[in-house]
């Protein structure tokens, strides 16, 4: 079932990830569908957790569910200012290396075991996560100082989301109790970034139809920590972009690469290699 629920939460975050691609196509501001994303989702969990009686916040469970929203949306905002100063083929594969940090802090931090077959198929699962996002030939003027200070801002948030979300499946604390303090810590840092502006009712929608994913994305995510071995849900997750591609071409009517094809292929493989 964890395993399930990894490739499910790729599933939901590639969706949203698409969605955001549709929304640069039509100049909406990514940070405002972020904001109404991150306050939809804090009012859903919030409102289930009151409903069910279920919600039992802690100082621990705020204080790290706090910080990891705020790590995620950092993450969001730096990888979009990187797609603005450099070349969109370097940069997408690039922040996909961020996978790698939480899967050495399960193996060295949590102390899973790692059997070599498995390490073998989470890199392949990491190489494809790069090849599927490569876009060669990219042309423009770049500034190249501030395009690796976004990059590597990305890298650290995203990565230190998925280490400290292992670290809260390890020490108990509860999934509704983290993720509605990951997404009200968020909102509470989108809306200092978005106060000056106006309400913008497309990136009201979209928001909330990003946010519904996310919920059920996170919501397997931590399912699939507390359940699972940590090593190789990380690297399924990266493979969202592997969905973004799929439709992609559904969607935008944007053809399949063949070295996007081999990608699938061994992200295919790395996958089969870690159920052996």
């Amino acid at each position: 079932m964890w395993l399930a629920a990894s490739v499910f939460t790729a599933v939901c975050f590639g969706i949203n990830n698409t969605l955001l691609k549709w929304s640069t196509r039509h100049s909406m501001s990514k940070q405002h569908i972020q904001f109404y994303f991150y306050v939809v989702a804090f009012f859903i969990m919030a409102l289930y957790g009151w409903m069910t009686k279920s919600l039992h916040p802690s100082v621990a469970s705020i204080i790290l569910g706090a910080f990891i929203g705020i790590c995620n949306a950092t993450g969001n905002i730096q990888m979009s200012r990187a797609f603005e100063k450099g070349p969109a083929s370097l940069t997408a594969p690039l922040i996909a290396v961020n996978a790698i940090f939480p899967v050495l802090a399960a193996g060295m931090v949590f102390g899973e075991h790692i059997p070599l077959l498995h390490w073998i198929g989470v890199l392949c699962m990491l190489c494809s996560a790069a090849i599927i996002q490569y876009t060669p030939k990219a042309k423009g003027n770049y500034e190249y100082i501030p395009w690796l200070i976004h990059i590597g801002m990305a890298i650290v948030s995203f990565g230190a989301v998925g280490v400290l979300m292992k670290w809260c499946s390890v020490i108990g604390i509860g999934s509704l109790d983290l993720l509605t303090a990951m997404y009200g810590g968020g909102g509470m840092y989108l809306f200092w970034n978005c106060r000056n502006t106006m309400i913008q009712k497309r990136e009201l929608r979209l928001g909330t139809a990003v946010a519904l994913f996310s919920v059920i994305g996170f919501s397997c995510y931590l399912y699939a920590l507390n359940q699972g071995v940590a090593s190789i849900v990380f690297p399924i997750v990266s493979l969202n972009c592997l969905v973004v591609v799929v439709l992609g071409c559904y969607l935008f009517k944007e053809k399949l690469k063949s070295y996007q094809l081999i990608g699938i292929i061994t992200a295919l493989f790395g996958l089969i290699l870690t159920k052996l």
